[in-house]
């Protein structure tokens, strides 16, 4: 399986609530790191559990995955309930090619700065 096949498996896996292949993705001593809350959850178990237990009827929408023979790089929204935010995700794979390490990127929202009203749209 290539690396973007197997992040769409993975995300495929979370949106079904199927943890038994989500877990079949994930090396041993996967690290899943949140950079915003600056949450770190080590080995397979842990990871399920944090996805599984993690609050709200959550729903992901896979925009995009980006792979090559290194890395891989997915974007999604994720709605709980009637709030939607973008994720963006960088994978590491190790030489079996299951998921090494997962990189959880949830910007905010922002205002644009002053002065380029005239340059841009909108939406």
């Amino acid at each position: 399986m290539s690396h973007a096949d197997t992040v769409r498996a993975y995300w495929a896996a979370a949106e079904a609530r199927d943890w038994a292949r989500f877990a079949s993705l994930l090396a041993p001593d996967v690290v899943y790191t949140l950079e915003q809350s600056r949450e770190r959850i080590h080995g397979i178990a842990r990871n399920v559990a944090f996805n599984r237990d993690y609050p709200g009827d959550w729903h992901v929408t896979l925009v995009r995955v980006i792979a090559d023979g290194e890395a891989a790089f997915s974007w999604g929204h994720v709605a709980v309930g009637d709030q939607e935010q973008t994720g963006l995700t960088v994978f590491t794979f190790d030489e079996t090619g299951l998921i090494a390490t997962v990189d959880d990127f949830w910007p905010e929202p922002s205002e644009p700065l002053s002065g380029r009203a005239h340059l841009v749209e909108r939406f």
